[in-house]
């Protein structure tokens, strides 16, 4: 069969000579209609951060079983399944709490399907077992394999918010790309904070308007800060929502979150802060999360079904897998690319 392996540092190819797998036990083997195309796939190729092992690229993964294993029930040929990313060790007490990608021992495994383990971008995917599959239901499968990260990760960084972003509220997005512009439209569905988008394109910007956001700021402008004040008043915004992760954007967050808010920092942009009790309003909590757990996942395809998020998609065939990482690297991907089988 056809897959998108890497072989190393900057080495990605597309081969034909992969042997299609037979699940045993609990694995489950999938027909992959979709998956997605991500930055963090750049960090593992352009950066090495998953070194020495070969594998297949691909943690966005979504189509319909093909074949189950002896020990596997609650599925059968034909259902339509997305992956869950995280793959933990299924029985510390984080697993158990459907949050594998809290998974204690997450420190001495590969994190994943794509991720150190072979993922979906190939004709096949072999899943270790059925504890990872979510149903979709109507939904297309090459539709619905981004929703596995790109609307996961948001729904689970606004999730830990929620509380927070009541109507007389503002949060602010940086960053309105594969995981950010599925961020606003998150908010838009169930929070009733006033949505504050920032990106350094006037293309991205007024995308966000159409997704939601009230305000729209260039985080290039040197005032960028000063604009986002202007807006919220002395309050500043309860909650960011950085997506790009830059020292740039950490530093813009730092400027505007309020006290007692929530400066969320979700992109692996590789940026820095240096602390200091006087750098941050008091009371405000930094974190940077990690994908989401399984449950979380299931309520994010419900709200795909509602139809209340969509996630603008580019297709493409395997073999364009460089090219795609290409247009991403260049920053020409608007919404999230799909290879599709």
């Amino acid at each position: 069969m056809k897959a998108v392996r890497f072989f190393g540092h900057k080495d990605v190819r597309v081969v034909n000579d992969m042997e299609k797998p037979s699940p045993k036990g609990e694995e489950v083997l999938l027909k992959i209609g979709g998956a997605g195309v991500c930055h963090s796939d750049l960090h593992i190729i352009d950066e090495g951060t998953v070194g020495g092992t070969v594998f297949t690229l691909g943690h966005e993964n979504a189509g319909w079983i093909e074949e189950v294993g002896e020990s596997v029930k609650g599925y059968k040929k034909g259902d339509a399944v997305l992956v869950y990313g995280p793959w933990g060790c299924g029985h510390c007490k984080p697993c158990q709490q459907s949050k594998e990608n809290y998974c204690d021992h997450q420190s001495e495994m590969a994190y994943g399907g794509g991720l150190g383990l072979n993922g979906g971008m190939a004709d096949y995917m072999l899943v270790p077992s059925a504890r990872l599959l979510v149903p979709i239901f109507d939904l297309e499968p090459v539709v619905a394999a981004p929703l596995t990260d790109a609307a996961l990760t948001p729904y689970s960084a606004i999730k830990r918010s929620l509380p927070k972003l009541m109507a007389d509220e503002f949060v602010v997005v940086i960053g309105v790309g594969g995981l950010g512009h599925v961020a606003l439209q998150i908010l838009r569905e169930i929070s009733g904070a006033t949505i504050i988008a920032c990106d350094v394109t006037e293309e991205k910007l007024s995308f966000a308007k159409e997704l939601g956001a009230a305000y729209t700021i260039n985080s290039k402008d040197a005032d960028a800060a000063e604009q986002i004040q202007k807006i919220t008043g002395i309050k500043k915004a309860k909650v960011i929502l950085d997506f790009v992760g830059a020292t740039s954007t950490i530093e813009l967050g730092t400027k505007v979150v309020s006290l007692d808010g929530d400066l969320t920092i979700v992109g692996l942009g590789g940026g820095h802060y240096q602390y200091s009790m006087n750098g941050l309003p008091f009371g405000v909590s930094m974190t940077n999360p990690y994908w989401g757990s399984r449950t979380e996942l299931m309520e994010v395809v419900g709200l795909a079904r509602q139809k209340k998020i969509h996630i603008e998609i580019e297709k493409y065939k395997l073999d364009e897998a460089n090219e795609v990482y290409e247009r991403m690297r260049q920053g020409k991907i608007k919404g999230r690319a799909v290879l599709v089988p």
